[in-house]
């Protein structure tokens, strides 16, 4: 009984740890932006902020090109996801269900590239952007996002493709339907949660990424989100409550997004894992 008690205590003590571990330090950069600045900067921490302010994320909202830079950021973002699911719908269902020459190939060149650094690209990928006239443009970036999540992509829906058996196409194609209606009509829906999975998995990277923005976009008009976070602190000194409102609106997004769409994206995540 001892044994038994003890395996099912240490587990859950285990996720009490690491939960209150990951939770405290985007609770504190919540409530430090809700805090005045006396109790940001008392000597004794202010654990729950009873006198509740929203002045630092008037001045986080009011600095200089803040709402460009959010559009430019889930601009690029949001059209990153949108290609690479597209060109991945096609590309993991020739993967999954057609026989060609090189095949295996290209699926070990997708892992590949899955775990190929990008930032040691960058200086390859400055040069093609410059000598195309490109710097300070929304469309490079977006392109280069889109490229980045699409070798993760096309394998998670890959497995998703292979896991629908073949019979459910073939029927449909029997009843009359083409090979693109019956992706559409019978496999496509069942794609649902590869499709939310690899979406949050694209959504973060992208909304993320710092490296490249860095090197190709200098104009401030053309800048994403990150850029504009890490010059915050310069731009406002040491008025902690105003980065914390910064670090907060910028990963407000990220959480309602996990939020609406983690329970399908961790079983998408982990059935096209073993699929396939």
């Amino acid at each position: 009984m001892k044994r038994s008690l003890f395996g099912r205590v240490w587990p859950n003590a285990t996720a009490v740890v690491l939960f209150i571990g990951l939770v405290f330090p985007v609770y504190w950069m919540f409530s430090t932006s809700l805090k005045p600045r006396g109790d940001i900067l008392a000597e004794n921490p202010v654990w729950f902020p009873t006198d509740i302010t929203f002045e630092h994320f008037r001045t986080a909202t009011g600095a200089d090109h803040f709402w460009t830079y959010v559009t430019n950021s889930l601009t690029v973002t949001v059209l990153a996801v949108v290609f690479s699911l597209i060109i991945a719908l096609a590309g993991s269902f020739a993967l999954a269900r057609m026989r060609f020459k090189g095949r295996r190939g290209f699926i070990i060149g997708f892992m590949l590239a899955q775990m190929a650094p990008w930032e040691v690209m960058v200086i390859a990928m400055y040069m093609i952007v410059r000598d195309a006239s490109m710097l300070n443009s929304l469309v490079p970036l977006t392109l280069f996002y889109m490229m980045m999540i699409l070798p993760f992509t096309i394998l998670t829906l890959r497995g998703f493709v292979a896991a629908v058996p073949k019979e459910l196409e073939e029927s449909a194609m029997v009843d009359g339907c083409t090979r693109v209606q019956a992706f559409r009509r019978v496999i496509l829906p069942l794609l649902a949660p590869g499709l939310m999975s690899t979406s949050l998995f694209g959504f973060i990277t992208a909304w993320n990424e710092f490296a490249l923005v860095l090197v190709l976009n200098k104009d401030a008009e053309a800048k994403t989100l990150p850029l504009w976070l890490s010059s915050f602190q310069t731009q406002f000194g040491d008025d902690w409550g105003a980065t914390m409102a910064a670090s907060s609106l910028f990963a407000i997004p990220i959480l309602i997004l996990f939020v609406f769409l983690q329970r399908k994206a961790v079983s998408g995540l982990t059935a096209g894992a073993v699929k396939g």
